[in-house]
């Protein structure tokens, strides 16, 4: 977490001048160029800023899908062992030394067990940190994307209609409510940032120029899609629930079992 808060403040301070072709340094000239470069072009060819900046985002987000996926299933494999976690944070719930220690030994046990590295999960955002921070300064920065039409919008200014800020809201809490159906139980933080975080999102988005809202707006459409083919909430429950199914019919075949031994065993 503090690479990703440092990687934050450092492209954040990386400058704010137009980028144009006599651009310098690796950010600037390399990075967010040919970022720019690649959104105009794809504009020419599906015919408008809007497109371009639409096209463009889809295709960083297909690149950037295996990280996804491998962040994805690292996220389950942690809340399939949530119920164990806390049996274990009851347990020894004492806060000396020697307890403290034991659960942590307990908890390591139950990742080693689960194939289930709780820092995997956070990596794949590292990576993407630069990606999409390059694709918000390419637009950010660009005189030509910032002053482009598409539909009813100047790409250079706000939404008037507030169109792009709700959608951005709704696929927000879309994207986090699909996600926490699929955990095996919620608590209240997590609910309340599913409920939060979009008005956040569309509270910010008020005040950012339209090509940045359209890029939010397809980047969390995008995540919506991904989680329900990826990580399908309905899918999910089946197999937990066929999973629990399995389980309880195990323990009943082994209490039936030893029910048969005590008896055979009285018989003699």
């Amino acid at each position: 977490m503090f690479g990703i808060v440092g990687l934050s403040v450092l492209l954040t301070a990386c400058g704010t001048q137009p980028i144009t072709e006599h651009s310098t340094g690796f950010w600037d000239g390399v990075v967010l160029l040919n970022f720019s470069r690649a959104i105009i072009w794809l504009a020419h060819v599906f015919g408008g800023y809007g497109m371009g900046i639409i096209v463009f985002t889809i295709i960083v987000r297909i690149i950037i899908l295996p990280l996804m996926v491998f962040q994805t299933r690292s996220m389950r494999k942690t809340q399939e062992i949530q119920p164990q976690l806390k049996a274990l944070q009851k347990k020894y719930s004492s806060r000396d030394q020697e307890t403290m220690a034991k659960l942590r030994e307990e908890q390591q046990k139950l990742y080693s067990e689960a194939g289930v590295n709780p820092v995997a999960g956070c990596l794949p955002m590292v990576v993407q940190l630069p990606i999409i921070w390059a694709l918000y300064q390419a637009i950010f920065r660009t005189d030509v994307l910032r002053s482009g039409h598409f539909l009813w919008l100047q790409l250079g200014a706000r939404d008037p209609y507030l169109i792009l800020p709700i959608l951005a809201a709704i696929f927000t809490f879309l994207s986090s409510w699909l996600m926490m159906k699929g955990q095996p139980e919620s608590n209240t933080m997590t609910t309340m940032m599913t409920v939060t975080t979009p008005v956040i999102i569309f509270i910010t988005a008020l005040s950012l120029p339209s090509a940045l809202s359209l890029y939010w707006v397809i980047t969390n459409a995008f995540q919506v899609g991904q989680t329900l083919v990826i990580q399908n909430p309905w899918k999910i429950r089946r197999e937990r629930e066929q999973k629990n199914r399995e389980q309880r019919e195990r323990e009943r075949q082994v209490r039936k079992a030893v029910r048969r031994a005590k008896q055979s065993r009285r018989k003699k």
